[in-house]
């Protein structure tokens, strides 16, 4: 048995497909949400322990990561071994200029921010003024795909921080300082259950959506933009609504755009 299989049978982790993607083609991949350990995004797009290459045959994937840990000797090798990449723009451009298609670029759009949301039963995701991956998208002529992690945020409980309190301005504070957030956050331990930093076996099905077909404007105007992103918003929320059903969330939840 593979050591990343582990991780995935830990969980259970899956890969759900709703749709071909195109190995002609390149590809934007919006993933959400971030959650605290973003472990549906490395287990499916880094790793071949869901089997990505024989659901999608012909691509490749790479996922964005803050340049901040690329700075750091030994755990930078690693990182950049399962194939993530600086998410800074000029990283993903070079992978979405390759000639010959099959490239997808997986993007946890809402960031550090949105770790700070990632409590139980809670379905916010930061998109409302995210347009830099849109923009990207258009650019190059890629692709959009809405990604939804079901189970994402709940293989970690969080201290209760609404926004308006005093330790939701501390963190929010220290993100915008040091570019990462800080959720206070806690679990199960090693050999009991009760506390510790070790995530909960919670199942994380993570569902790729269909393509949203994009045309190559290298100078994209305002109103494209806003056109592209709220069709994306109306994909990632239909890709929820039909899918919630199958893991247990409540008909009457519905994704909340921050």
């Amino acid at each position: 048995m593979r050591v990343w299989d582990y991780m995935r049978d830990y969980f259970p982790i899956t890969l759900v497909k709703t749709a071909d993607l195109d190995p002609r083609k390149n590809y934007v991949l919006g993933f959400h949400p971030h959650g605290i350990l973003v472990a549906g995004a490395f287990t499916n797009f880094c790793l071949e322990a869901t089997g990505f290459s024989k659901l999608f045959p012909g691509m490749r994937t790479n996922l964005l990561m803050l340049p901040l840990w690329f700075r750091a000797p030994f755990f930078r090798d690693y990182i950049m071994a399962a194939g993530l990449v600086p998410s800074d723009k000029e990283s993903a451009s070079y992978l979405l200029r390759q000639k010959g298609g099959g490239n997808a670029v997986v993007i946890a759009v809402g960031g550090a921010p949105e770790a700070l949301d990632a409590h139980p039963g809670d379905y916010t995701v930061h998109l409302a003024n995210k347009k830099g991956f849109i923009k990207l998208a258009i650019e190059h002529g890629a692709d959009l795909v809405p990604i939804y992690s079901f189970g994402e945020n709940e293989v970690f409980d969080q201290v209760e921080n609404p926004r308006g309190t005093w330790l939701r301005y501390i963190q929010e504070s220290l993100q915008r300082i040091m570019g990462i957030s800080l959720p206070l956050f806690h679990a199960r331990g090693v050999f009991q259950y009760s506390f510790g930093l070790m995530p909960y076996r919670k199942p994380i099905n993570t569902v790729v959506g269909r393509p949203i077909p994009v045309e190559k404007n290298e100078k994209p105007t305002a109103e494209e933009l806003d056109v592209f992103h709220q069709h994306y918003m109306d994909e990632l929320s239909r890709l929820f609504d039909e899918h919630k059903g199958n893991y247990g969330i409540p008909e009457d939840a519905h994704l909340i755009f921050q």
